[in-house]
């Protein structure tokens, strides 16, 4: 996140012109004037596609259902606490069971929350009628995966209320990091009166809704490009929360974005990267922070059988020069990436040693080296093995100005050095590429993972056989046992379970099975006196610690 003041010479004309509409549409009292210390305004990259936290999916619904909805534990910066729940539990029966008294707080409307609230809420995730493209992730709570499955009814799962107060959670085996994943969005509650009374509209539009979290979002339903945060007086720690109100505006062009910053309409324009991120960078009001987030590139070996050839993805890899990338084209607001697992995010339990420089990281980076000449030979062994003699692909991307250059990057460098590959760029919007990915109806696509909890398995996990998020059917049987023996086998063992996750590092960045490019960190420029912007490791911002001096 950062700031700037000769960011106006960034094409004054075009920026008067492209933001024209979009200021005519905002109430000039709700300029970031400094006049209201209780209200804020700040942009979002994208709309809100769901805030059913059952099937949201992307970063963008997270930091929403972050803002207006709470779970047994909450991040605070880089810090974990309880939330609903009285304090972080430890396990008993060999990591296998937690017992979870809660605090007695409200729902918005004023109906309590309780220990159901949470059962009905994670039964409802893994039933397979749901249709959560998340529940994967609750593999290790008992009987979860046999009930994604179908084999098991959801009322099976290993969670049930030992009273209104108080829950009981099971465990097919130890989960390292079960602490974490509780703060995430999956694992919310839910009121059940609520969301039956809804049905299948429940998520779409915020009439109806009630939240349980620091803000209500108001007047908001799908496809609005603005929406508004207020200050949820049952919170249970409302006295602590310093805004009465947070207003979202979706801005995809850059000159838009800084029209307003300048205007005052903003307080915070988020998310710059690119020749603005470039020019900003000297400005006072701009900043960073560091996201646990990887953008790579997913190839669909289902529909595109000649991307199961490992040469032939070894060699798209080795066109990427990721620090003219990171640099040239993102402005610094990225980091080459040469691993799928962020860097600076985990550490080896026993040396400290980060998860990304160890001995097999480091020689592994062979792999993603930019290094033409090899990777013409490597295309040209995997033509020749596949029996092509050209490849056509559509490379789908996000329509924003920095991802159409990334995409127009890319593609002059795999053409230029991969003989017979023919790349044609279809830019559509977040949401539509996220449908594509979803339904399979891609060739080649830059994707991105954020981390729902600090942990390398929330990545590797990604590239195993029947992920649902694995849309590039990526399968390779020695890292799939590599990643089981890490969230099973050895879940206890610390030493043996860091080694299985390297494992599964190295044979995913030796196929390339999924494409690494590049790690995120956050720009933004920020009205002095706006504080509290405090990142947390799944990369959402805690809004209830925001305020104005």
């Amino acid at each position: 996140m950062k700031f700037f003041r000769h960011h106006k010479l960034i094409s004054v004309a075009l920026v008067g012109a492209a933001a024209l509409t979009l200021t005519g549409l905002i109430n000039p009292a709700h300029a970031a004037d400094g006049g209201d210390k209780k209200s804020l305004s700040v942009s979002a990259k994208a709309p809100i596609n769901t805030m059913d936290s059952s099937l949201n999916t992307d970063a963008y619904g997270a930091q929403s259902l972050n803002n207006t909805m709470e779970g047994l534990y909450r991040y605070t910066g880089q810090k974990l606490k309880p939330a609903v729940a009285q304090s972080i539990a430890k396990p008993t029966n060999d990591g296998k069971r937690y017992t979870i008294d809660l605090k007695k707080t409200k729902w918005s409307n004023g109906d309590p929350v309780t220990a159901n609230d949470f059962v009905y809420a994670w039964q409802r995730m893994v039933d397979p009628k749901t249709g959560s493209q998340y529940s994967y992730i609750y593999s290790g709570i008992k009987n979860a995966d046999a009930i994604v499955a179908g084999k098991k009814k959801p009322t099976e799962l290993g969670i049930k209320a030992l009273g209104p107060y108080k829950l009981q959670i099971d465990l097919d085996h130890p989960i390292p990091f079960f602490d974490t994943l509780m703060s995430s969005s999956q694992f919310y509650p839910l009121n059940k009166k609520v969301v039956e009374k809804l049905g299948d509209q429940y998520g779409l539009s915020s009439k109806g809704m009630v939240f349980n979290g620091p803000y209500k979002l108001q007047n908001w339903k799908v496809g609005d490009t603005e929406w508004t945060d207020v200050k949820n007086d049952s919170y249970w720690n409302a006295k602590n929360v310093k805004l009465n109100k947070v207003k979202y505006y979706t801005i995809a062009d850059p000159n838009t974005g800084l029209n307003l910053y300048d205007t005052n309409v903003l307080d915070r324009y988020q998310n710059l990267n690119g020749d603005t991120a470039r020019q900003l960078a000297n400005s006072k009001e701009f900043g960073t922070d560091p996201s646990n987030s990887t953008y790579y590139l997913e190839l669909n070996q289902k529909k595109i059988p000649a991307l199961k050839n490992q040469k032939l993805r070894q060699a798209m890899s080795l066109t990427i020069n990721r620090k003219d990338l990171a640099n040239i084209i993102l402005g610094k607001t990225g980091i080459p990436a040469h691993s799928l697992v962020p860097s600076k995010m985990s550490k080896d339990p026993q040396t400290g040693q980060d998860f990304t420089k160890t001995d097999q990281a480091l020689a592994d980076q062979k792999y993603t080296a930019y290094n033409p000449t090899l990777a013409k030979k490597l295309w040209q062994e995997g033509m020749k093995e596949t029996g092509q003699k050209e490849l056509n692909l559509t490379f789908t991307a996000d329509n924003t100005d920095t991802t159409k250059k990334l995409a127009e990057y890319l593609q002059n460098n795999m053409e230029k050095d991969l003989p017979g590959l023919k790349l044609t760029i279809s830019s559509v919007p977040f949401k539509t590429r996220l449908q594509r990915e979803a339904s399979g109806e891609f060739d080649m696509s830059t994707s991105a993972w954020n981390a729902d909890y600090p942990d390398p398995t929330n990545f590797l996990d990604l590239a195993t056989t029947g992920n649902p998020q694995n849309n590039g059917k990526y399968s390779n049987k020695a890292f799939d046992q590599q990643e089981k023996a890490a969230t099973t086998t050895n879940a206890n063992n610390p030493a043996a379970r860091w080694q299985n996750m390297q494992n599964a590092q190295h044979i995913l960045t030796q196929d390339q099975g999924i494409i690494p490019m590049y790690q995120d960190t956050t720009a933004s420029l920020t009205k002095p006196g706006v504080c509290g912007f405090n990142i947390t490791p799944t990369g959402q911002y805690d809004m209830a610690a925001v305020y104005k001096k």
